[in-house]
This record gives C-alpha cells, sequence and structure tokens, in this order.
C-alpha cells in the first residue's frame, strides 16, 4: 500500500462557536482575566451535568491535582497509593505536597489500578488512595471507597481522560473526595490548557477557593460574604484566563454531540478489529460492566514490545500517528527517587509495552477511518501469513 494519506494522532476540537465567544470576552464583557461570566457558566454547567457539589476551573489538570494535594493536607513521609501506569502530573501533585509514593500494580483489562492489591500495600503512614480512570473507563470505585473509609482514608480521582465518563450512573470524579479533570488540547473537551477540580465533600470548599486564588478569600469578597479580601492561607494562581473558559464553554454546548461522535469512531474501530482480535492477532480495551466509557482513546495491544515498535512504524511510513503511552513511572528516575512499587510489577511493565494509541478525535472523517483500518489490517494479515 502507498502512502497516499495522512492521519494525524489527534486534532484539538473545535465546534465553530469558539471564537464567538471568545470575541465576546473581549470586546463585550471586557473581561479576560479569570473568574468572568463563562468561567462561572462552565462551572455551573460542569456542576450540573456531574452532579457536583461544587467544581472549579483551573489552568491545568495538573495544578487540580496540586489542589487537591494540598486540599489532602499532607506531611512529609505521608504516603499516596497510586498507579505507575500513569501520566507524570498525577504522581509530581503530590510529590510537590511532600508525600512517599507507593506505586501498584494495574489489571490487564482496563489498565485501571488494580483494587485487590490496595489493601496490602497499606501502612500507617498511608494518607490517600489516587485512581486513575485510563481512557475514561472507570476504577473499581466501590471497592476503593470501602478500602478508603475503612481506613480513614481519602480518596483523589484523576479523571483527566473521564470527563463526561460514568460508573454506576455517577460521573466519575464525583466518587472520592475531590475529582480533577483536563481540557488539554488532547482531551475530549479543550479550553487549549486548562482544567478542573470537583470538591465532593462542602468541608473542603472555601479552602479550595482560597488555595486557588493565590491564598486569598478574594471569591467571599466578591459575593459579599466579607468586606474586604486579605491573604488567608497558602495557594497559588490556578485561575485559568476568561479566553480559556470562553474557548470551553463552547464546546460545553455541544458536549453530548462530541461524546456521540467519538463513541461512534471508537465503535467502528472495535467492530473493524474484532476479527483480528478473534484470530489472536491483538488485542481490545474492555469496558467492564457498569462503565460507561467517553471514547476518549482507542487502544489496541500488541504481542509485545517488539511487535508494537514493529507495528508503529509500519504506520508512521504510511502517514498514520501512532503512539504508545506512559512509561511506568516507577521506573523512571524521578520514580525511583520519590517512590516505591508495592507488590510485583506483574501487568505494569509488561502491558504498557504492548499498548498502541491510535489516531481518535472528534470529527474524523470516514475516508481517514477507514484508511486508518486498512493500513493497521494489512500489518496484521501480512504478519499472520509470514
Amino acid at each position: 500500500m502507498s502512502c497516499n494519506r495522512t492521519v494525524p494522532f489527534n486534532i484539538p476540537p473545535c465546534v465553530g462557536d469558539e471564537i464567538q465567544f471568545v470575541q465576546q470576552a473581549v470586546e463585550v464583557n471586557h473581561k479576560i482575566a479569570g473568574d468572568g461570566l463563562f468561567t462561572k457558566k462552565c462551572n455551573e454547567w460542569l456542576e450540573s451535568r456531574f452532579n457536583s457539589n461544587k467544581i472549579l476551573l483551573t489552568t491545568s489538570g495538573t495544578s487540580a491535582l496540586e489542589m487537591a494535594a494540598i486540599l489532602c493536607d499532607l506531611k512529609p513521609g505521608d504516603e499516596v497509593i497510586l498507579p505507575s501506569f500513569t501520566f507524570t502530573s498525577t504522581a509530581t501533585a503530590f510529590v510537590l505536597a511532600g508525600a512517599k509514593l507507593v506505586f501498584v500494580d494495574i489489571r490487564p483489562d482496563t489498565m485501571n489500578i488494580d483494587e485487590t492489591k490496595i489493601e496490602s500495600a497499606i501502612t500507617e503512614r498511608t494518607r490517600v488512595i489516587v485512581p486513575v480512570h485510563y481512557a475514561g473507563v472507570a476504577c473499581e470505585m466501590d471497592t476503593i471507597m470501602d478500602i478508603a473509609r475503612r481506613h480513614n482514608l481519602l480518596v483523589v480521582e484523576d479523571a483527566a481522560q473521564a470527563v463526561i465518563a460514568t460508573y454506576k450512573g455517577r460521573a466519575l470524579g464525583t466518587i472520592g473526595d475531590f475529582g480533577c479533570y483536563s481540557f488539554h488540547e488532547t482531551k475530549n473537551y479543550s479550553m487549549g490548557e486548562g482544567g478542573a477540580i470537583s470538591i465532593n465533600n462542602s468541608a473542603y470548599c472555601d479552602r479550595a477557593e482560597i488555595i486557588r486564588e493565590k491564598g486569598t478569600n478574594r471569591a467571599q469578597f466578591f459575593r459579599g460574604q466579607v468586606a474586604k479580601y486579605n491573604w488567608v492561607d497558602f495557594g497559588s494562581s490556578y485561575l485559568p484566563s476568561e479566553l480559556n473558559a470562553a474557548y470551553l464553554w463552547a464546546q460545553l454546548q455541544h458536549a453530548d454531540e462530541i461524546n456521540e461522535n467519538r463513541l461512534a469512531t471508537w465503535r467502528a474501530y472495535y467492530a473493524a478489529f474484532e476479527p483480528l482480535a478473534e484470530k489472536g492477532l491483538l488485542e481490545l480495551p474492555r469496558v467492564p460492566k457498569g462503565c460507561e466509557h467517553n471514547a476518549h482513546m482507542f487502544y489496541i495491544k500488541l504481542r509485545d514490545l517488539e511487535a508494537r515498535t514493529s507495528f508503529i512504524t509500519f504506520m508512521k511510513e504510511h502517514g498514520v500517528g501512532c503512539v504508545f503511552h506512559y512509561v511506568p513511572l516507577h521506573s523512571a528516575p524521578a520514580g525511583e527517587r520519590f517512590g516505591r512499587f508495592s507488590g510485583e510489577d506483574e501487568h505494569t511493565t509488561p502491558d504498557s509495552d504492548r499498548l498502541v494509541r491510535l489516531p481518535m478525535y472528534y470529527g474524523m472523517s470516514l475516508e481517514d477511518f477507514e484508511y486508518v483500518v486498512s493500513c493497521a489490517t494489512e500489518y496484521f494479515l501480512k504478519k499472520a501469513r509470514a
């Protein structure tokens, strides 16, 4: 097959109304710093849609995690349990708060933290469990919450990839004590750089606002709750620009359309590759019962690292952007410095070595989709005949 198309791995979502709302922020609202009309609209939309106690937009998913780590009131030496198969932000947010990382193995079916291995990783220093909802597929939250409550631990959901995804009817990010979302350009809904934190325990709401506003009670001042705002705690500048919020607001108006479009592509990928999976040429992602995912990504697993490298090379030679995902954090220099692996690395490294992500984005054309499938199919059928 000759390389007659180029299919990028990702195209940032755009519904067409973004510039209009950004222009309104500049020319009509005369507000481009944070916490203007569009920021408030986004917060309220997310709270309503997710049935959340309080949601605040942040500058990134990373800063949402940093806020959550601060709210957990960690002390140096406290331990945080998390998977090693995740982005660095999941770990660095808690390292900045002074915590020691304890990595736990993942389930090979979902690439999520193995809930059956969490309890054995708990020590007298454990304070927080951080489940990461990989690919928008929920961790086994009932079990995780039960463990947390029995051991008096906080739960911070890393739902960066899981906006609109649910677990047994509940929005991911609203089940634990805190939930953290990302609106990076690679996510289903984007504001370029941005995120949000869901505060699921009302006792933390006031402090969350203070931390987000550089340690001041400015939000209370604007609501008329205090006569003047003051520096009352430590914090940072976690408030995003109103321009970013305006861009996001346009996409939230089309949230279901975007979601259905991505799900349609995901289902089409699954159907196209199912015959190859039945022949044992690849493995498909799995979605457990009770989990409604958001088609954040479509990945397949190959035999091993060598096979994956060969596949990615073939696809790139044919103009298709395919990528592997995380290098397990516990094997990285910083992971060795700031954490330890609890138990055996049975699946984290071997399965991360096999996983490859295919192009996936809102508005992917049928021609691009069919080209990706035809290239991948050609690769696997050639390997099967070899």
